[in-house]
């Protein structure tokens, strides 16, 4: 076993997570911690949610954080003032990076886009709305209430407000053809700012998708070729307009990265609150995973009454550290740091194993990094499994 020093979460850096468990509608895709209501006391829950960051603010004194994301469900339903409380409790609890980046994840509807102005006012500088299609009728088949005129119009507004805006989309949907993902990428770049996420459509047991497929009825869905291709396709279409992939579903321009994601896949430290939010924290006695209570009436009543929403603190040892900081880093284009690796794991990864890999093609090394090639991203999960042995 190795050991893990006690500032290594300094390589990937420090940040804040912020769950916001609620949605206006479940979409039949999504396995999140999301929940539908139509009451929610903010007040209550940006007190809640506040007391959360001072109680770990106190255990990690002396930090300050590169990064703040509101995650979710859909955080775009916080009224601007509960963004404002929780972001001045993050201010006192750690104080910012001068640079910092604040992102908040938005749906484009109507009702959300107004909003937008709120939130810069607020602190946030980089929006990331959940598009998903630009096409009417797969928006309808994914259970999205926005329609592509209301995407477009709530884009142009997040245009204006942020200097940073990212958007979603999900391929390999039903019915989807080669050549129409490539011509709905093609059109998406018209609207690019400096970021896109695109993810291929996964069904998840858990949701409502998941049990249309078990019951047969969840046809025309791009087989494993097609979805193949369609991922090649998309990492040439974007190295191809200046939005390189530098993670498996994330592409930026020029160091138009996300921030707070490359904390995680870098295997930094993130502190995190709200249902279901789960972190990653290095106190003196090693590096612990977090965990919420996953319903929010339970987690807003455990704050309340016990002063903490955690409902779980696992001590992990050096060698659980470097088998996830190996299954996170090599989603990066950059790959791994093999030195930290062996520093974490007490070993170094095996020779013979990186070595079959190099014969196949399917991963390179650089200036004591490892790093999936071309050929080998589309099978990374395979190339994981045989470093991890």
């Amino acid at each position: 076993m190795g050991a893990a020093a006690p500032d290594d979460w300094r390589d990937g850096g420090f940040g804040l997570y912020v769950h916001w468990p609620f949605c206006a509608a479940k979409c039949p895709y999504c396995d999140f911690n999301s929940h539908v209501t139509d009451r929610i006391d903010q007040s209550r829950w940006a007190a809640a949610l506040s007391s959360e960051i001072a109680r770990l603010g106190d255990e990690l004194p002396g930090r300050h954080l590169g990064s703040i994301f509101f995650g979710g469900g859909t955080p775009s339903l916080m009224l601007p003032e509960t963004v404002d409380t929780v972001l001045r409790a993050a201010r006192a609890a750690w104080g910012f990076a001068n640079d910092i980046e604040i992102t908040l994840e938005a749906n484009p509807t109507s009702v959300e886009k107004t909003r937008f102005a709120g939130y810069a006012e607020a602190g946030v500088n980089r929006l990331s709305m959940g598009v998903q299609a630009l096409n009417d009728d797969d928006l309808r088949r994914l259970g999205r209430l926005h329609s592509v005129a209301e995407a477009r119009a709530a884009f142009d507004v997040a245009r204006d407000s942020f200097a940073r805006v990212s958007f979603d989309l999900i391929y390999a949907r039903q019915n989807q053809s080669r050549d129409d993902w490539r011509a709905e990428l093609s059109e998406a770049f018209s609207m690019a700012v400096d970021h896109l996420s695109l993810y291929q459509l996964t069904i998840e047991p858990d949701t409502a998708f998941g049990a249309r497929a078990a019951a047969g009825r969840l046809r025309d869905l791009p087989d494993d070729d097609l979805a193949a291709d369609m991922y090649l396709d998309t990492q040439d279409i974007c190295a191809g307009a200046g939005m390189a992939g530098y993670e498996t579903s994330n592409h930026a321009a020029a160091d138009a990265e996300s921030r707070h994601n490359l904390i995680y896949w870098r295997q930094g430290d993130w502190a995190a609150v709200g249902p279901g939010a789960h972190g990653r924290i290095t106190l003196p006695q090693g590096r612990h995973a977090t965990e919420a209570h996953r319903m929010p009436g339970e987690w807003l009543h455990a704050v309340e009454r016990d002063g903490t929403g955690e409902s779980l603190r696992t001590f992990l040892p050096p060698d659980e550290q470097a088998l996830e900081y190996l299954l996170m880093s090599m989603r990066l284009a950059e790959g791994m740091d093999e030195a930290r690796y062996a520093r974490l794991a007490g070993v170094p990864l095996s020779a013979r194993a990186v070595a079959e890999l190099e014969e196949l093609g399917m991963v390179r090394r650089d200036a004591g990094r490892l790093a999936a090639t071309r050929t080998g991203r589309p099978v990374l999960n395979a190339i994981l499994r045989q470093l991890a042995a």
